[in-house]
Order: structure tokens, then C-alpha cells, then sequence
């Protein structure tokens, strides 16, 4: 399940750092599959979608800090925990119950943006 964050955020920032996919944007960013992956070129995701690794995407949210759901491991792979939870000051990193997954496919997206680690 990936993580969201609540618009009981404070746009502290302090979540943006620590996440190990870079899947946290400020709010009106523009993001990337290739921000801070292996990604490049024409993919298909393993939710099987196309898309292309080094276009701009639109921002999810124009407002707050916001998390992309198809780069979103919950930090399987890297940490215990979601690092985004474990430094927002108000708590407003939560499971996002619309993007639920298992820690297999959790693995496999982290394993498939980062093949070298």
C-alpha cells in the first residue's frame, strides 16, 4: 500500500528528503519516473502501464506536499518503516487505502526502479 499525505500537512518539507524513491514532491512540482530511480526511456511499469521515464507528469496536488503512488515502496527494501511517517511532525503520512499492495509487489516496484541495490 503506498503512503499519502493528508492535507493536514504543514509543508514542512521534512518528509521530502528521507524518502528513498524520491516520491514526495512539493505541492505544484512537476515529477518524474526518473527522479531518483534507474528509470530512463519508454517503460512499462508492473502495474502495466507505458509511460515515459523522463517526461514531466503533472503535479498530484498543487497545495501540499503529495507522494506518487506508482513510486511509493512504503520504503520496503530500504527501511523497516515509511520514513515519511516516522518524521512528519503532524502525522499526516498515512496508508493510502485506494493504492493497497503486498510487500512482494512492494518489493518487486522497489527492485524494478532500483535493479542495482
Amino acid at each position: 500500500m503506498a503512503i499519502i499525505i493528508t492535507d493536514e500537512c504543514i509543508n514542512c518539507g521534512a518528509c521530502e528528503p528521507e524518502c528513498p524513491n524520491t516520491a514526495i514532491y512539493e505541492g505544484a512540482d512537476d515529477w518524474r519516473y526518473n527522479d531518483g530511480t534507474s528509470l530512463n526511456g519508454s517503460i512499462v511499469l508492473p502495474n502495466g502501464n507505458a509511460v515515459d521515464a523522463d517526461e514531466a507528469q503533472e503535479p498530484l496536488s498543487d497545495e501540499i506536499y503529495y507522494i506518487v503512488p506508482d513510486k511509493c515502496t512504503e520504503c520496503k527494501g530500504f527501511h523497516e518503516e515509511p520514513q515519511c511517517a516516522a518524521v512528519c511532525p503532524v502525522d499526516c503520512c498515512v496508508p493510502d487505502d485506494d493504492h493497497v499492495e503486498t510487500d512482494e509487489e512492494l518489493l518487486g516496484k522497489q527492485r524494478f526502479m532500483h535493479p542495482e541495490d
